[in-house]
This record gives structure tokens, C-alpha cells and sequence, in this order.
């Protein structure tokens, strides 16, 4: 029996060593998964990060967007107005243009009378 009991003792030893050796493996492979779940962790808290940062660059962008919009229209009233100007330019000049045509044929007139006037002025000289 002593025999006998000695291999089972060995082979008792032997399963020891391996358990052993399993659980150091097994504490790796546990290690090694806490530093993954840490450095995921690390990098979700870095993309919120981001995100928040790229949610406060959109929200300035929208700011911008928003002050180009109001300038924008503030140049299309501005450029009505200028349009609304011109075309009160424009007919005042064309009556400027009907009255100069009127006074240069009323002076037309007023020299052909005056000329008629000398002519006459002219026969009664002595």
C-alpha cells in the first residue's frame, strides 16, 4: 500500500502544482482584463470630452450662422432701400429732362419773339 500511496500523493502533488499554476494564469488573465476595463473606461470619459467639445464648436457655428442670417437680411433691406432710391433718382432725372426740353423750347421761343421785337423796334427807328 505504501507504494500505492505514494503515486496518489504525487499525482496530488502534481494536480497542486497545476491548480497553482492555473490560478497565476488565471490572475493574469484578470489583471489584464481590469487594465482593458480601465483604459476603456480612460477613453469613453476622452470621447465625452470630445463630444462636449465638438457640441460647444456647433453651438458657435449655430451663434455665427444665426448673426450671418440677421446680417444678411439687414443687407437685403439696406439694398432695397438703395434700389428704391435709385429709381427716385432715375424719374427725377428724366423730369429734369422734360423740364430742360420745355425751358430750351420756351427760350427758343423767347429769342425768336425777342429777334421779331428788334425787327419791329427796328423799322420805327428814326
Amino acid at each position: 500500500h505504501g507504494r500505492g500511496f505514494a503515486v496518489v500523493a504525487g499525482e496530488v502533488r502534481t494536480l497542486a502544482q497545476r491548480s497553482a499554476d492555473a490560478a497565476k494564469e488565471i490572475k493574469l488573465l484578470i489583471d489584464n482584463s481590469a487594465e482593458k476595463i480601465e483604459q476603456g473606461t480612460h477613453w469613453v470619459s476622452e470621447s465625452g470630452r470630445a463630444l462636449e467639445s465638438i457640441q460647444g464648436s456647433i453651438s458657435k457655428v449655430h451663434d455665427v450662422a444665426s448673426e450671418i442670417a440677421a446680417a444678411t437680411t439687414e443687407q437685403q433691406t439696406g439694398i432695397n432701400q438703395v434700389n428704391q432710391t435709385v429709381s427716385q433718382l432715375d424719374s427725377a432725372t428724366q423730369e429734369n429732362a422734360a423740364l430742360v426740353e420745355e425751358a430750351a423750347a420756351a427760350s427758343n421761343a423767347l429769342n425768336d419773339q425777342s429777334q421779331s421785337l428788334n425787327q419791329a423796334v427796328g423799322f420805327f427807328k428814326l
